[in-house]
């Protein structure tokens, strides 16, 4: 949802609930987005850091996709000096 400022301070309390139920609330100045307001529960999956690397890809959509590690046996090519 957009909002724009002067209706968000007016209506701060909905502005909150409202990033508690249903997502990140937008605010705007002169018809530009300029702020977001999100949930403490948003909040902290954004700026939570401890997970591990191995967790992450783990959980990463593209997980289950098989990748090829196979080395080449060939030498390279061949430059003369």
């Amino acid at each position: 949802m957009h909002w724009q400022l002067q209706e968000a301070k007016n209506k701060l309390s909905q502005v909150i609930h409202d990033a508690k139920t249903s997502g990140p609330q937008t605010i705007t100045v002169q018809g530009k987005d300029t702020a977001v307001v999100i949930s403490t529960e948003d909040y902290l999956k954004l700026t939570h850091k401890n997970d591990s690397l191995l967790k992450f890809f783990q959980e990463s959509p593209l997980a289950d996709v098989e990748i090829d590690l196979t080395r080449s046996k060939e030498s390279g090519r061949k430059i003369e000096l």
